[in-house]
Order: C-alpha cells, then sequence, then structure tokens
C-alpha cells in the first residue's frame, strides 16, 4: 500500500467492485481505480477476456493477480470488448503506477449506453471508499 493520497478522476464513473469506466467516443476504456490497485498491492498478472467477446455489467470478464491475491475484474457495462492494453502482458505494474492513464484493462463498445449513466461518479465513489462503505477490491 502506498502512502500516496488515493485520486479519484472526476472524468470517470466507478462501480461498487472499484472498476473505473471513461467514454472515448462511442467507446468505454475500463480500468482498475487508484484505491484497488492501492489495496491489491503490487500486480503481477492480468488475465483478458477474448477480442471481440460480449460482457455483462457486473460480471467478471478478467482476473489480476497481484502479490497478495487474485480478484475478478467485473464489467462496469455491457458491450463487445474491442481493445486490450497489451501493454499489461509485459508489464502488468502500468496498473499501479498509472491506474487512470497507462495501465487502463480493455476498451468495450457498450450494448447499452445508459448502463454507463447509472455508474457512480467519482465524487460518491470517494466518499464510499473513504467512509468504508465499499469493501476492498
Amino acid at each position: 500500500m502506498s502512502d500516496q493520497p488515493l485520486t479519484f478522476k472526476a472524468d470517470r464513473k466507478y462501480t461498487a467492485t472499484h472498476e473505473w469506466a471513461k467514454q472515448e467516443g462511442d467507446l468505454i476504456v475500463v480500468g482498475l481505480s487508484d484505491y484497488a490497485q492501492n489495496q491489491l498491492g503490487d500486480i503481477v498478472f492480468v488475465e483478458f477476456p477474448a477480442r471481440d467477446k460480449n460482457i455483462e455489467a457486473g460480471k467478471g470478464f478478467g482476473v489480476i493477480e497481484s502479490v497478495k491475491a487474485a480478484s475478478d475484474i467485473f464489467a462496469p457495462v455491457s458491450g463487445q470488448v474491442v481493445a486490450l492494453n497489451e501493454d499489461l502482458g509485459s508489464d502488468p505494474a502500468l496498473i499501479n503506477k498509472d491506474p487512470y492513464g497507462a495501465g487502463w484493462v480493455i476498451k468495450v463498445r457498450p450494448s447499452n449506453p445508459a448502463e454507463f449513466t447509472n455508474l457512480i461518479d467519482a465524487a460518491t465513489y470517494e466518499q464510499k471508499v473513504e467512509s468504508g462503505e465499499l469493501g476492498p477490491h
């Protein structure tokens, strides 16, 4: 765990399972929140879904392994996986170093764009994390 203060990017939406989602054109970029990577510790492996796979909001689509544990990564929105962050294959610690930038995980073409609007905004997510309302990833 880092001694750095956690970051909650206002240009994203969040899930109760600590994934973030950011709209980029007609795609949704998905990653793990700063809080999630901090709780997991040093990330050593990311298991991706297949490109073109359809994923469902709230369901696991991949696995992230750290020196502490393995955790499912849950889809914030339903849709088709159109891109994988191949850089995580050789450097999974990008999620620790830059969770909101180079550490993104997948890009999804949403099948139900309204799901994005139902996600948690940054201020609410931060409040829920700090109050302990949301458990660890």
